[in-house]
């Protein structure tokens, strides 16, 4: 009994202990916390399913309400159905004015059909927050740096895409109707779920001149007959009917257009870039974040999230652009996406135009090129990561997706093949993949896949510029005057301004000045063992400073007059952050 009263005892002070000291990760007293996961978060969630618009309303407000220190949630502005766009601002807001810290932008769903990219930038808002007391690199990071998170910069079509029926690869765009098919009309032929189940998936219909048949081996594939074989059906097309009459199925669905090629930099009309509006800007969504970004001059990274294949992509989109991409420049990415490359198997550091596809408009350029951010999209999810091994099949021959569903999702993930009467086609089958496979994870490996990315995310966000003055030194003059030479390093890779940033003078110089003295002369040092300086005559206490490059430094010197007991040196960089030191 006494042992017992003991043990009573002891747990009841561990847990008062862990109370009292939160910068102690406290045991889970019903077991053993797993390394790497908060201890008893503050907001419980099973990062196992796909959040419509209440739901990551009430995330992000909970979030925020649950750490009010760290988490702070504002509306940057409205959808086109009126929906708000909101943004989680991520720092240890009692340690300095965010705005001066170096800022990380994260977006996701952009196109709402990549659900995935809201639920990695929601797990990397609630990681950071309910590890600011526990890790301390989490602790020293948000100390210094600031997150911008948007979970959803499309959520009119995240709510459509999770509450009507689609298929994995509809409701891509936007809600803004259009006549897509230029009859007058506005989005009379929708997608028709003629089963009801909210899915849509593939139609087929026996056919005695059909070059498809089903796959012997799995009744729900569809794979070509042989060149020297009879086909047994007809490939139709996704569920739909023709509900204007003009012979075309599915033909005008909502929107069409896509937001991710809204962008100010390259903008190129429909007729070259498909997917354009009228101009660059068009959308009420892509505006409000361009005008958040520029308003924020701190951001120094970016993280887009996207889905599908496992990349880790960098811009530029088009081949013309390629020069604005300097050596130096592309180094750093170059750091960051092939350590990316160890960190989630199966991903792939890709540059756009020459990887994947030409882009014209695009956010990644815009932001790179047009705010000089150093910028990454992530292509979510890869069938790498359903076996954890490359497939050398070919499209038609790989049955990577249905074996996964046979042996891990238990036939959960296809709409078995069943007819159904079709009011122009007559007697039909329906069947294939459902609207949330394919592109989007399965549950369980949704978690593994958020925090990866996240990871990844953090990386770039660690390699943000870490500014510090050092080696101050102070030589007597003739005349009473002080020479004041201190040298200002960058402890990360990422500059405080590109290269292409210096170039066309995106951002303004980083300011370097010495305060609470009388300078009578200023100038940079550009090499202190021969003594060549270069003088800046106007304003000599503030100097301008073009660029502090990754993992280097500037060494500035002032001729002052008078006394120096209260004199500071203050480094001023907008994506740098704010630096002050004490002579």
């Amino acid at each position: 009994m006494k042992k017992t009263l003991l043990g009573l005892l002891s747990l009841v002070a561990v847990e008062a202990t862990a109370q009292k000291n939160p910068a102690i990760a406290p045991e889970d007293l019903t077991g053993m916390r797993a390394i790497g996961s908060p201890a008893n978060p503050k907001i419980k969630m099973a990062w196992n399913n796909y959040a419509d618009y209440t739901q990551l309303t009430a995330f992000c407000q909970n979030l925020a309400k649950a750490h009010p220190d760290y988490v702070k949630l504002e509306s940057i502005g409205k959808s086109v159905e009126g929906r708000d766009l909101w943004m989680l601002t991520v720092t240890d807001f009692k340690s300095g004015n965010p705005n001066r810290k170096p800022g990380f932008f994260i977006d996701g769903n952009i196109h709402a059909n990549e659900l995935q990219g809201s639920e990695i930038a929601m797990y990397t808002a609630w990681y950071l927050a309910e590890n600011a007391l526990t890790i301390e690199s989490i602790k020293e990071l948000l100390r210094d740096k600031v997150f911008y998170i948007a979970p959803s910069v499309n959520p009119d079509s995240r709510e459509y895409f999770i509450h009507s029926a689609n298929n994995a690869n509809s409701s891509r765009t936007g809600r803004w109707k259009l006549d897509d098919d230029g009859d007058g009309l506005i989005d009379e032929d929708l997608l028709d779920d003629l089963d009801g189940d909210g899915n849509i998936v593939m139609m087929r219909r026996k056919s005695s001149t059909g070059r498809f048949k089903a796959d012997p081996e799995n009744p729900l594939r569809m794979i070509p007959a042989k060149q020297d074989e009879p086909g047994e059906y007809e490939m139709l097309g996704y569920e739909g009917i023709d509900n204007d009459g003009d012979g075309q199925v599915n033909e005008d669905v909502t929107g069409t257009y896509d937001p991710n090629r809204d962008w100010a930099w390259g903008w190129q009309p429909d007729y070259i870039q498909r997917g354009a509006l009228y101009y660059p800007g068009t959308l009420p969504e892509t505006k409000a974040v361009k005008n958040f970004v520029v308003s924020h001059p701190n951001i120094a990274g970016a993280q887009s999230y996207h889905n599908y294949g496992g990349m880790f992509l960098r811009g530029p989109g088009a081949a013309e652009d390629e020069p604005f991409y300097d050596r130096s420049d592309v180094s750093v990415y170059d750091f960051i996406g092939k350590l990316g490359e160890k960190m989630i198997p199966g991903y792939n550091y890709f540059v756009i135009h020459k990887d994947l596809y030409t882009v014209y408009g695009g956010e990644i350029d815009w932001l790179s090129l047009n705010r000089g951010i150093f910028t990454f999209s992530n292509e979510l999810m890869t069938s790498y990561k359903l076996f954890n091994a490359k497939s050398s099949e070919s499209r038609f021959a790989n049955t990577e997706f249905y074996d996964f569903d046979k042996y891990l999702l238990f036939g959960d993930a296809y709409v078995p093949w069943k007819k159904v009467n079709h009011p122009q086609f007559g007697e039909i089958e329906i069947g294939g993949p459902k609207k949330n496979y394919i592109r989007n994870h399965p549950g369980f490996m949704l978690q593994e896949d958020a925090h990866r990315n996240m990871a990844f995310t953090i990386l770039h966000a660690m390699q943000m510029p870490k500014l510090d003055v050092i080696e101050v030194k102070q030589k007597a003059l003739a005349g009473g005057l002080t020479e004041v030479t201190a040298t200002v390093i960058n402890q990360r890779i990422i500059p405080t301004h590109s290269s292409h940033d210096i170039k066309y003078r995106v951002e303004r110089p980083d300011y370097v000045s010495l305060k609470n003295a009388q300078v009578v002369a200023g100038m940079l040092v550009e090499n202190e063992d021969f003594g060549q300086t270069k003088e800046q005559i106007y304003s000599p206490e503030r100097l301008e400073v073009r660029n502090i490059p990754g993992m280097g430094g500037v060494k500035v010197r002032w001729i002052v007059k008078g006394k120096l007991d209260k004199a500071q040196i203050e480094v001023d960089s907008q994506k740098g952050g704010l630096v002050t030191k004490a002579l």
